[in-house]
């Protein structure tokens, strides 16, 4: 991504602006000051335009000086001599004066609401609302001008409710608004959508004999559309008799904020036929729609017609592109984006920074994000606190934990985004103390702690392990009163029980969470499910899915995607049938779920039937949906369809192999006995095999007895991975049968490895609600003697001694030194337990299971009528009928 580079800017020194103090007498009333009247012959006549004159010229205090002559001289000012110094100081901004003023109110000659709405308008403008809304209420009589000057006053601070209780003030006071006022009251309707006003408005209106007004039609237009009143907006817009840009571009609005981007581009379309020209604000509106739903495509192809139609994108189409991008998961194509506007000359905002360091973070592109940072630095916006949260953000992302604090220690101003982005930085990275350190600081700033903070601190130490602390903070959250847990609370620690392996501690905590009246939302289920996808887990599936159900979450693709995969890992391949079979939309991930699901079931034939519906129907297949396929193909030994899916990878798809695709084409050959070929095909690798690649072809060489090529397998994969104890033993067995054990150093290492770090066998096994475990060899157990004796009698059923063939290169010690294999255990221990043979049995075991235990198995399928499913380190076996689903090779 060279060409990606920003012309680096060398850092200027932050220049942090000076905050200057609002210092007036807001608080302090007015006060009458008295005069002496005695008449001075000596000073000249001051008149009412020499007043006028000094308000004109800005000279206010001369201005309020001689009013104190004509004071003195007992005279007083007309009205509008008065409202001109009024204006003067809301054109000047002095609110010190126009309280002075207002103290010398007595001298207008009569009172005159004009000058109590001009003295409203002043203290509106000038920033003492409190003294306005005070005279406000103090005039005997209030005209149209003095409502319209208290609404524009509410307008100005947003505060809508406010202005459509004024208006109601208004209306009970007889007087109604004028074609200026309407617009206001209806914009405040639309803000705080306020659609039942907004219709009687629209009645007095046409009373009123107002629709021909463009501003007033607009406006009722604005109502309906902000409301998401479409069918009245729509109505409304066709019985128009004039229409204008504003008209087209509120019915434009009114149609994207409902996610009718096509109807909107139709009416886009219509301008044309109308003869208005779509204006910069029609083309953003559309733009920044289809960026929200996701369809960035047209976007930027309405983008470019923009331009072709010579109007110039501004700085909100760029932004607007750049953060949908962003948003959308093309960071890399938002980047690219941002250089191009920087090189048309357009001087991006806070916004588009924000975006586009946002996105730095996602990629953990730390020298991008540098180079914005100094174009933020030079523009001078690094005391907004938003660019300033998305640079702690991006810095602590990409591992500048000191970076990210200087960012946080300059921001003057912090928020509670910025104190949360930092704590979460430390929490990522392991500093749960420092996270906590900051923490403690935040409580005792004037920016609180909110439920985010304390849902990242439980995150924090639940998933670097501290499971004690993070249920701490989980109970101390409400303690004070004034924050009360919610979903993401419990889905905290939910997620991290499961990180943890603690999948019982987890169901726990979502149990609890219902019985608390929380509902779980889709991050609950999909930071639970992942924790169910074992064989064991069954019952907890089927719970999930029975709550999935009462909470209507069936139909979030990511949730029905989630329980394909789970339930087919849960040994369920018919439920995850069905649920896809189910599914309305589904995309990529959904595809390639069920046809991993049957890969992993060694159904390659219902895998490669789906694959090529997929393909009819126009789905382009990304690497996920290769790699199963490449593996069906190999469950059905069909290495020549194989290789030519392998080269359309590349060829047709224009997608580079990973090199899970690589170790997926030795198991291709390596099943078919091909190892000429598949060691043929390492040697032709683009890359440099890892592990992976030596191990599945040590597996091949075990099971096709090819003891050569097993010891060049297995040395090759100790030398990527000298610490993997699986190969060390391995690799120990292989040396004693080719009678290579001499004295050798290497040798030696490796049987010690192999003595003092032979994996145990563990095997686990639900049988009535209850998991039980079994460890190879153990005789503790009250039923052992009888599970034993039940094991001896099948093995000399299925008499092991009278199948050949292969090199019985194991995981576990044999039976003879070790004991009785923990998975014949637990096969013993769910038939012997039930009264009748069990239907199917669900084991997990923590090693690969031996050729004795998987003939056993087979056996027990076929002589009880039964399916085992056992899911071992290396493959996930299927019983059925004296057959497994991994075809012997695993």
């Amino acid at each position: 991504m060279e060409n990606l580079m920003i012309t680096c800017i060398s850092k200027p020194p932050v220049i942090i602006p000076t905050k200057h103090d609002n210092l007036s007498e807001f608080s302090q009333p007015p006060t009458k000051l008295s005069f002496t009247y005695t008449k001075n012959t000596n000073n000249p006549k001051i008149t009412d335009n020499h007043v006028k004159y000094l308000a004109r010229s800005g000279r206010l205090a001369e201005a309020v000086a001689a009013l104190d002559s004509i004071a003195l001289s007992g005279s007083q000012v007309r009205p509008n001599t008065f409202i001109s110094l009024l204006q003067a100081c809301i054109d000047f901004g002095s609110l010190d004066l126009g309280r002075k003023l207002h103290a010398r109110i007595h001298l207008v000659k009569e009172s005159d609401p004009f000058v109590e709405t001009k003295l409203v308008s002043m203290y509106a403008k000038c920033g003492s609302f409190a003294d306005a809304r005070k005279v406000f209420d103090e005039m005997s009589q209030k005209n149209l001008y003095t409502w319209s000057a208290m609404i524009g006053a509410y307008s100005r601070l947003s505060r809508w409710k406010e202005v459509v209780e004024l208006f109601f003030l208004m209306m009970e006071d007889g007087v109604l608004p004028d074609e200026f006022l309407f617009p206001r009251i209806l914009q405040a309707c639309a803000n705080c959508g306020d659609v039942r006003t907004g219709r009687l408005l629209h009645s007095l209106v046409i009373r009123l004999g107002m629709v021909c007004y463009s501003r007033v039609s607009n406006s009722v237009l604005a109502v309906y559309a902000k409301c998401g009143k479409l069918r009245s907006a729509r109505r409304f817009f066709d019985y128009m008799n004039e229409r204008d840009r504003v008209t087209w571009n509120s019915m434009l609005l009114a149609y994207c904020q409902k996610s009718e981007n096509d109807e909107a581009y139709k009416l886009f379309n219509g301008m044309w036929g109308e003869g208005i020209e779509p204006c910069i604000v029609s083309w953003n509106i559309l733009i920044n729609s289809y960026n929200q739903l996701g369809r960035c495509d047209v976007a930027l192809g309405l983008m470019k017609e923009m331009e072709s139609s010579r109007v110039s994108p501004d700085v909100f189409t760029w932004t607007s592109m750049i953060s949908g991008l962003a948003q959308n998961g093309r960071r890399w194509q938002a980047l690219f984006l941002f250089k191009e506007m920087l090189l048309a000359g357009i001087k991006p905002n806070g916004v588009t920074i924000t975006s586009a360091v946002s996105a730095c973070a996602s990629l953990k592109v730390l020298k991008l994000g540098l180079e914005i940072h100094s174009i933020a630095l030079r523009m001078g916006i690094t005391d907004n606190v938003l660019v300033g949260n998305s640079l702690i953000d991006m810095y602590a992302k990409c591992g500048e934990l000191e970076a990210a604090r200087q960012v946080f220690d300059m921001i003057e101003e912090k928020d509670v985004y910025t104190w949360n982005s930092m704590i979460a930085g430390y929490c990522q990275a392991g500093y749960c103390g420092k996270a906590y350190e900051l923490f403690i600081k935040m409580q005792e700033s004037d920016v609180k702690p909110n439920v985010i903070t304390w849902n990242t601190m439980i995150s924090g130490y639940i998933q670097n392990g501290d499971e004690d602390r993070a249920m701490d903070l989980f109970q101390q959250i409400e303690q004070d009163g004034k924050i009360r847990r919610n979903t993401a609370s419990w889905n905290a620690l939910i997620a991290g029980y499961v990180q943890l392996g603690a999948i019982d501690k987890a169901f726990g905590v979502f149990r609890q969470m219902q019985s608390c009246s929380i509902s779980p939302n889709s991050v609950t289920i999909l930071s639970i499910l992942p924790g169910c996808a074992n064989l064991i887990a069954t019952k907890k599936v089927k719970e999930i899915h029975s709550c999935i159900l009462r909470r209507d979450l069936e139909f979030v693709i990511s949730i029905s995607n989630s329980l394909i995969d789970t339930y087919a890992k849960s040994g369920n391949i018919l439920y995850s049938r069905n649920i896809f079979d189910g599914m309305s939309t589904r995309d990529i991930i959904s595809w390639n779920s069920i046809i991993g699901g049957y890969v992993l079931h060694g159904c390659f034939d219902a895998a490669l039937d789906l694959f090529y519906q997929m393909r009819k129907l126009g789905l382009k297949p990304n690497r996920g949906t290769f790699l199963s396929i490449i593996l069906a193909h190999s469950i059905a030994k069909m290495v020549d369809e194989g290789k030519q899916i392998f080269s359309s990878i590349s060829d047709n798809y224009d997608i580079i192999p990973a090199i899970e695709h690589y170790s997926a084409m030795i198991d291709l050959y390596g099943r078919s006995g091909r190892l000429g070929e598949a060691m043929e095909f390492i040697e032709d690798m683009p890359i440099e095999p890892d592990s992976s690649v030596w191990t599945s072809l040590l597996t091949a060489s075990r099971i096709h007895k090819d003891i050569a090529l097993a010891v060049l397998a297995g040395e090759r994969s100790l030398d990527l991975e000298p610490g993997n104890i699986v190969v060390n033993q391995l690799m120990y067995q292989i040396y004693s049968l080719c009678g290579k054990l001499d004295d050798s150093s290497k040798v030696r290492k490796l049987e010690k490895e192999s003595t003092l770090r032979r994996s145990l066998g563990h095997s686990w096994i639900e049988v009535r609600n209850k998991v039980h475990t079994f460890v190879t060899g153990d005789q503790s157990k009250p039923s052992s003697n009888l599970l034993h004796s039940w094991v001896q009698n099948i093995t000399r059923e299925v008499n092991i001694d009278d199948h050949h063939g292969g090199v019985f290169i194991e995981e576990e010690e044999k039976e003879e030194i070790g004991g009785i294999h923990s998975e014949k255990l637990a096969i013993a221990f769910a038939l012997i337990s039930s009264p009748s043979s069990p239907q199917s049995i669900r084991i997990v075991k923590n090693t690969r299971m031996c050729r004795n235990c998987h003939l056993t198995a087979k056996y027990v399928s076929l002589r009880f009528g039964c399916e085992i499913y056992l899911s071992d380190t290396k493959f996930f076996h299927h019983f059925k009928n004296g057959r497994c689903s991994c075809g012997d090779y695993w």
